[in-house]
């Protein structure tokens, strides 16, 4: 789109998720280029030059673009599978089969995980993909690709796993790399596809996959290298209990402890899960700026428990949402968490008063922008940030009865998309990606996942 053309959405509620959360009951938004430009009360301002188009959104809510800050694109081929398992019995369980991905299948995996989330409003998405079976082609190309033909901004950790079974870990001998080949794979990863630039449609972290399955010199040598590299650091971090006890037994001290005695806290690090956290994990956190991705739905899903968000929150924990991989997710999208977000962790201790509406969107949206380091990019709707935003449907039955927009996307019936734009580009209209073919990718979806079966 040339820097001079305009796009003017006007007659919309619209929640900004700014610092002070201005909300407008009818708005204007006007995008020029990749940017917005203005947004406010009323109809836009009067003679504007370059207006391309004007879209007349009478009985939508506009939000920022959702921002997805966990995810294990690989796992759509492998859904359904182990369905009453807990974390550990459930990884032992696929990692035989994960262990036989190749390329043509993480492609396909990668397009139909981006797909539901872009369809469901998320224009930031995130991979921690962290399988890489020798001879099996440009598995991080595949991702990378994937993304951009689906339009969507991407953050692809590149994983790394280096403890097999025989080094007392989870993946089987064959499912891992050695330290060094882990390293220098990574090290290709950003160098081929990080743009640190303002507006990036990729950019790449570092992310070893867990304590259980990498060794303490590869969190040690990771950290360093993100840090030479300038890219930010991701990995897993106190999902259950039974992680609690592995690093007890193997490095004689809790996660958090572990994590910090390997460099892995900082303003640049973030975390998935961090369900079981005690007061002196949350100060650290805080002190030290680490970010988290907040994961409720394959919590749920694999027992693991109730994230202390409310208490990260208060401290000052950056916490943005994940819909972690489809195999323990598998409605694979972020905008149904904003709703269990706020669910789950009101059946903790704080009860009714744990998160309000507002603050699950803004997990969605400016939270999950500030985990993956963007939130000066993108996460809220204000001017010169990208034009990365959603028009949410809310005049259907699922929704016209509620009076307040905000509340009636988070606590309602996942709610129609008509319009989803990233950086001004259009990639969803009323409902169907505009990218994608949609039925020739659930074919080609199914084909690799029986293909992976089969295998």
């Amino acid at each position: 789109m040339a820097a001079a053309e305009r796009t003017v959405i006007e007659n919309c509620a619209i929640a900004t998720v700014d610092a002070d959360d201005t909300e407008y009951a009818t708005g204007h938004l006007v995008i020029r280029g990749d940017r917005i430009e203005t947004v406010g009360a009323g109809p836009a301002p009067g003679g504007l030059t370059g207006v391309t188009r004007r879209i007349d959104a009478t009985g939508h809510l506009a939000t920022p673009g959702l921002v997805n800050t966990h995810h294990h694109f690989y796992q759509w081929l492998t859904r359904g599978l182990a369905t009453d398992h807990n974390l550990f019995d459930w990884l032992v369980a696929l990692y035989p089969m994960w262990a036989r991905i190749d390329e043509e299948m993480v492609s396909a995996a990668a397009r139909g995980s981006l797909a539901m989330m872009a369809r469901g409003g998320v224009t930031t998405a995130m991979d921690h993909h962290y399988v890489y079976p020798r001879g099996t082609g440009d598995l991080s190309g595949a991702i990378v690709r994937a993304a951009r033909d689906t339009g969507v901004r991407l953050t692809l950790a590149r994983g790394s796993m280096d403890r097999g079974e025989s080094d007392g870990g989870l993946p089987p001998d064959f499912a891992v790399e050695s330290l060094d080949d882990a390293l220098a794979a990574t090290e290709a990863t950003v160098r081929a596809h990080h743009d640190p630039s303002f507006g990036a449609l990729a950019q790449v972290a570092v992310a070893p996959c867990s304590p259980f399955s990498v060794s303490t010199e590869l969190m040690r040598q990771g950290a360093e290298l993100a840090r030479e590299l300038g890219v930010r650091l991701h990995t897993h971090g106190s999902e259950t209990v039974e992680e609690e006890k592995f690093c007890h037994e193997l490095f004689g001290t809790g996660p958090t402890e572990y994590f910090e005695s390997t460099g892995w806290l900082g303003p640049d690090v973030w975390m998935a899960h961090c369900v079981h956290m005690n007061d002196s994990d949350i100060a650290a956190f805080a002190r030290t700026g680490t970010g988290v991705a907040h994961c409720p739905s394959s919590n749920a899903r694999l027992a693991a428990g109730i994230a202390r968000v409310p208490d990260l929150l208060t401290a000052g924990v950056p916490v943005g949402l994940g819909v972690d991989g489809t195999a323990s997710n598998e409605s694979g999208e972020l905008h149904t968490e904003l709703r269990n977000a706020l669910l789950v962790n009101r059946l903790g201790p704080h009860r009714e008063a744990a998160l309000t509406t507002r603050q699950a969107l803004r997990l969605g949206t400016h939270g999950g922008a500030r985990v993956l380091g963007r939130a000066a990019e993108t996460g809220s709707l204000e001017p010169g940030k990208l034009a990365d935003l959603v028009l949410w449907r809310m005049d259907t039955l699922a929704h016209a009865s509620i009076a307040d927009p905000v509340a009636a996307l988070v606590l309602g019936a996942p709610a129609p998309v008509t319009a989803s734009f990233v950086g001004g580009r259009q990639i969803v209209a009323d409902g169907v990606l505009l990218h994608v073919d949609e039925e020739r990718l659930a074919r080609t979806t199914r084909e690799q996942a029986q293909r992976l079966a089969r295998s």
